[in-house]
């Protein structure tokens, strides 16, 4: 794999978490619908487990190919830029009521 393609991953993974986190929190913004709530919940729950999953796909990748070591900590290093914007957004979420 090239050092873009892991970068890549890295970057698709954060817009998406990115984006559906976005969506949960101005979607329940603008709609009051608690099912945006209650995904956000859900996402923050099953995709906390998730970006674990991939980061430490990463990493393993990263100790096996040591070559690719540098391209792997800058796509975890993206990955991980979720982890302050989901703290502020369930900190958004819990005080709106």
């Amino acid at each position: 794999m090239e050092n873009n393609e892991i970068i890549k991953i890295g970057k698709s993974v954060f817009k998406l978490f990115f984006l559906l986190g976005n969506i949960c929190l101005f979607g329940y913004l603008i709609t009051k619908y608690d099912g945006f709530a209650v995904g956000g919940y859900f996402l923050l729950v099953f995709g906390t487990f998730i970006n674990l999953l991939v980061i430490l796909g990463i990493m393993i990748y990263a100790f096996i190919y040591t070559t690719k070591f540098q391209a792997c900590l800058k796509a975890v290093g993206i990955i991980m830029i979720n982890i302050p914007i989901a703290i502020l957004y369930a900190f958004i979420g819990l005080n709106l009521n």
